[in-house]
């Protein structure tokens, strides 16, 4: 293949790469570095690509491992790190100021549900063990085939299964306990507050309702509402979605944030334990 090729069939792939590497480091620098080194690397191994695997299978395996890399470096988030964010949000003016910053610095000035559900899909999934983060974007978000998952991870067929069985049983839990469209007792309701503050012209619960995940919340199962929850993630390009700069400040951010929380709870309360 030569290097005119590569370039067309990396170029067609490259946005849902840069997608798919974003919500595994959510970092934009960090999406950019691993999607150029991406390229170096295809362009340097493809003498060694022999079409064993489909091309965009051998680009995702790449950029996997690259990304693996970063993530192994990077703490596993807590449940509740979106807590802690909003907490020094409200708490503290520095941020609130430099978050209105960024919003104001949106296009449409506008602030959709559906997209802070992205938001919370990948705060979420990034609390998972590496293994099941992967696997389960691979499988539920970016339509590879199980076969497909195990040539970019290099997981056996058993792992990979497990991986994306357990990352589905621990979001369902997770989301059962803190979202409020799942569960009415859930204890986040971020959502529909944060479409308030920002977006005040627009009903935040209105919005909410025109969501398949809310229509059917009271009929389907939990299996099924995950199903739909990801129906609107896969919905969403992350990287170029209205809202793009917000929920990439608040991913970009929210380790920061949860350390900074807890920092701040503990000169608070000095009693407590840490999270």
């Amino acid at each position: 293949m030569n290097r005119s090729n590569i370039d067309i069939k990396f170029n067609d792939l490259k946005d849902e790469l840069a997608s798919y590497v974003f919500r595994l480091v959510t970092n934009r620098e960090l999406t950019e570095d691993i999607i150029h080194d991406t390229y170096i690397k295809v362009v340097e191994k493809i003498d060694t690509f022999h079409g064993n695997s489909t091309f965009k299978t051998w680009v995702f395996s790449i950029a996997t491992n690259l990304s693996k890399n970063i993530l192994i470096r990077q703490n596993r988030w807590i449940v509740n790190a979106q807590d802690y964010g909003a907490m020094l949000h409200i708490k503290s003016q520095e941020h609130w100021d430099a978050f209105q910053q960024v919003f104001n610095s949106t296009p449409e000035k506008e602030y959709e549900v559906k997209e802070h559900l992205e938001y919370c899909f990948n705060c979420l999934n990034k609390t998972l063990e590496i293994e099941q983060q992967v696997c389960l974007l691979l499988k539920e978000v970016y339509d590879f085939k199980v076969r497909e998952i195990i040539q970019i991870t290099e997981l056996s067929e058993g792992k990979v299964k497990h991986a994306i069985a357990n990352a589905r049983k621990n979001l369902i839990n997770i989301f059962d306990k803190r979202c409020a469209f799942i569960n009415k007792n859930g204890v986040c309701n971020q959502c529909t507050e944060l479409t308030g503050i920002l977006n005040p012209k627009q009903d935040a619960q209105i919005e909410a309702n025109k969501l398949k995940l809310v229509k059917k919340q009271k009929t389907e199962n939990q299996e099924r509402l995950l199903d739909i929850r990801l129906e609107v993630i896969r919905s969403i390009d992350p990287l170029k979605s209205k809202n793009t700069l917000v929920t990439s400040y608040f991913l970009e951010n929210s380790e920061k944030w949860v350390k900074e929380g807890i920092q701040k709870k503990v000169l608070e309360n000095p009693s407590e334990t840490e999270v």
